[in-house]
């Protein structure tokens, strides 16, 4: 997912968002855990995704209250 398009996602869906790519990375590491996961590169790739969407809901917090200022 690139930024543009998750900065374009209200809180709601980022929301939703992030608790899914949490529990598919959770699964994750319990797969690459047991070796049972071919795709080992997918981990970082969601840790990226999670830093991303978190990112974005940090810059929606501070719009919000320089707005109320």
């Amino acid at each position: 997912m690139k930024i543009k398009e998750t900065r374009q996602k209200n809180r709601p869906e980022l929301t939703k968002e992030l608790v899914e790519k949490r529990k598919k990375l959770r699964e994750l590491r319990f797969k690459a855990a047991l070796k049972q996961i071919k795709n080992h590169r997918e981990i970082p790739f969601l840790k990226k995704d999670i830093a991303r969407i978190l990112t974005v809901l940090k810059e929606k917090d501070v719009l919000d209250e320089a707005t109320k200022k």
